[in-house]
């Protein structure tokens, strides 16, 4: 899609197609049928650019919930957008610092945080040296009714000035046309360049990737790993006036819808002990991981660590935490496929979750030497979970079943 194109979708004649094809069926079975339908009566490359869009507003639901039918997309730009909730979090930390500063959004994209901070009540301007890209902000901006708020402009983030602005935020790209790109110093623009106009007003915030080098991150700055739903999503640097009195934190909001938000801070625990598996297995939140804080989980739970280089907490206590999901462990056999499918097979299990952590092994391979590759199980047929991981050199297997917890209050 081009800007022309997208300049016709959103005019009178683009949104009857627009609505047209919202109500129709636009899944892979049913596409070559509505598109034929509705090329009897609209222009080809409309109907092209409407079912396009339709179908880009149906995934990005995942991440934008009942907004996504009122906004606009592009492929890449949804696939690299912020996350509405996450987003959202992000913003009332700016809102609760500095309320109703000014912000400079280098990188805006599609415009996700842009449009949370103003609901925030943040005015800003965003920049993105994409032009079509910039155009779907703009749209998105005015499809949620936040004109007076925000607004977009195409420019380059290494040539702003930040001059005038109480805060910058910043998303530099993390993609290239080969994949992600993981070296701070690759970014587009390079981290190095985003931190130096940061550096330049009272707050700022840069959104970073999950697996940045603790080292890369700059001293006085306070790195924040974000997960939803258990999922690490992405990372972040406040700096200025935006940092707190700790140089990284894990998050963990429950949901997209509504959450519970739970944050783990450095608490000066050294490193877990080494012990033998105990009673129950905590697995830590990949936040948590990421934010090196494993240490302050497992202190809580009483718990320690099978391998000093694996995060897998064990203990005999069972506590109540937000940051780990929790499993009985049943048993620790060393790990031998023909031995866990006769144990399998003797246990009678017929639902099959396997997990790992410190091993190669391939999952779904596993699982198909187990005898469980596309096999459906019986009604009321026996769970477990397979932890495969390993101590020292040794693999193991931990056969253990999920303990339902309910958050501490």
């Amino acid at each position: 899609m081009d800007i022309a194109s997208f300049a016709a979708l959103r005019g009178p004649s683009g949104r009857a197609v627009l609505a047209e094809a919202s109500g129709a069926d636009v899944s892979e079975g049913g596409l070559l049928a509505t598109a034929s339908r509705l090329r009897e009566r609209h222009d080809p490359a409309l109907v092209a650019a409407a079912l396009t869009q339709v179908r880009l507003r149906q995934r990005a639901r995942v991440k934008f919930g009942a907004d996504a039918d009122r906004m606009y997309f592009t492929q890449n730009g949804l696939e690299q957008s912020t996350r509405a909730s996450v987003a959202s979090h992000r913003a009332r930390r700016f809102a609760d610092r500095l309320p109703g500063g000014r912000v400079l959004e280098l990188g805006c994209g599609i415009g996700a945080d842009l449009i949370a901070r103003a609901r925030d009540g943040l005015p800003g301007d965003g920049v993105e040296i994409d032009p079509l890209t910039a155009e779907v902000a703009r749209a998105n901006v005015s499809a949620l009714g936040l004109d007076g708020l925000a607004s977009v402009r195409v420019g380059d983030a290494t040539k702003e000035d930040p001059d005038g602005y109480d805060a910058v935020f910043a998303d530099p790209g993390r993609r290239t046309a080969r994949g992600r790109v993981f070296d701070p110093r690759s970014y587009e623009p390079p981290l190095d360049a985003v931190l130096e106009k940061a550096g330049r007003v009272r707050a700022a915030c840069v959104k970073v990737a999950p697996g940045i080098p603790h080292e890369a991150v700059p001293d006085g700055a306070e790195a924040e790993w974000v997960s939803v739903g258990g999922d690490v999503k992405e990372a972040a640097l406040w700096l200025g006036e935006f940092a707190g009195d700790v140089g990284r934190r894990a998050t963990l909001l429950t949901s997209d819808v509504d959450p519970q938000v739970w944050t783990l801070t450095p608490s000066g625990q050294d490193v877990p002990d080494v012990r033998e598996w105990g009673r129950y297995l905590y697995e830590p939140d990949g936040a948590v991981i990421r934010a090196h804080l494993v240490g302050e989980v497992a202190a809580s739970v009483d718990g320690g660590l099978a391998d000093p280089h694996i995060a897998y907490i064990t203990s005999d206590a069972l506590r109540p935490t937000p940051f780990a999901s929790v499993y009985e462990v049943e048993d620790v056999v060393p790990f031998s496929v023909k031995r866990l499918r006769a144990e399998l097979r003797r246990r009678e299990v017929g639902v099959l979750t396997v997990k790992k952590r410190g091993s190669a092994v391939d999952v779904e391979r596993l699982r198909r030497d187990l005898g469980f590759g596309g096999r459906r199980p019986g009604h009321g047929a026996a769970e477990l979970t397979l932890v495969v991981t390993r101590v020292g050199r040794d693999p193991v297997a931990l056969l253990a079943r999920p303990v339902p917890q309910a958050p501490p209050g």
